[in-house]
């Protein structure tokens, strides 16, 4: 093992030149209206787990909420705290003991659905009752399919987030962001070499700016609507100065300096379904008390205190 990957939070994700290479999501399953995949739509058979800490789940907490889909796929959460083991079920404020097989570790999930899988144990992922397997945990695929496969049980109203109208937007909108900036975060707080780092904080923060610019033209990114790309964003920037800035040391501009993007967030924060669902606790425990060669100490930070609640003035936008 070299110098650059026995310094890694996680080895078998770090590149030889010490940048962070995330691991391929390899359960792939897809649920379908028709049931063609062997995965249909159906109200009770699929079970979410998820950690509110982690922003890829949040998206899942947050659109399932939107759609009105919380008596069609239960959900239930793991311990903030991982360790080498990964993801408990542990009893504790907002998380608890696994209600569907009784699991004590995440892992168990995994090893079921496939005994030989060897990568990082991830949230969010669903789980099919019937098989006994997860479907995926594949996290892009989950929200799309609650979207257009569990259409039936929408509630009335809800909003179409992923309209056929503005898909090939949305897409090209979706990977520019994941790249530069949800997976950039992480691209600039696991680098283990100087020059990793700074290049993954450059592209970030010329992205950042890029976004400034864009939102201060438009309420939402794509279309005059709130969109699957929309609620993609909103995860990493709700997270954004309370532990990206100080824990993976993008600390260019803080998200309260960006005039359009820090109203486009609290816009999304004070909508049902966005701010009633971040954790602070949970994401701040997480990332201060896990990432032990990022922060050994796992002395988790009082601030920054921030204000969500203050009025954005995003309706002019239309």
């Amino acid at each position: 093992m070299s110098d650059l990957t026995s310094k890694a939070q996680f080895p078998a994700e770090a590149g030889k030149d010490g940048g962070f290479v995330r691991q391929p999501y390899n359960i792939r399953g897809r649920i379908t209206a028709d049931g063609s995949s062997g995965f249909p739509a159906e109200a009770g058979r699929y079970h979410l787990y998820v950690c509110y800490a982690c922003p890829w789940a949040h998206r899942a907490i947050i659109v399932r909420k939107l759609l009105g889909l919380e008596d069609v796929i239960s959900m239930s959460a793991v311990d903030p705290i991982r360790d080498e083991r990964g993801w408990a079920f542990r009893e504790g404020n907002g998380h608890g003991p696994d209600p569907v097989n009784g699991f004590q570790f995440l892992s168990e999930a995994y090893l079921q659905t496939d005994p030989t899988f060897t990568g990082r144990y991830t949230v969010p992922v669903l789980w099919d009752r019937v098989t006994g397997k997860l479907v995926t945990n594949n996290y892009p695929d989950i929200t799309i399919d609650m979207e257009t496969q569990f259409g039936a049980f929408h509630k009335p109203g809800a909003p179409d987030l992923y309209p056929q109208a503005l898909r090939s937007e949305i897409d090209e909108i979706n990977e520019i962001v994941y790249r530069d900036v949800n997976n950039g975060v992480y691209r600039a707080g696991f680098a283990t070499a100087q020059e990793a780092y700074e290049a993954a904080v450059d592209q970030l923060f010329t992205r950042l700016d890029w976004l400034e610019d864009r939102l201060s033209r438009q309420r939402y990114l794509v279309g005059d609507q709130l969109t699957e790309a929309d609620i993609r964003l909103f995860t990493t920037l709700v997270r954004f100065d309370m532990v990206y800035v100080g824990h993976f040391k993008c600390n260019l501009r803080r998200l309260v300096d960006y005039p359009s993007l820090w109203a486009y967030a609290r816009d999304l924060y004070q909508r049902p379904g966005f701010g009633e669902t971040v954790n602070e606790d949970h994401i701040k425990r997480h990332y201060y008390m896990t990432h032990d060669q990022i922060n050994p100490t796992r002395i988790v930070p009082k601030g920054p205190v921030i204000d969500w609640t203050e009025p954005h003035g995003r309706e002019a936008l239309g």
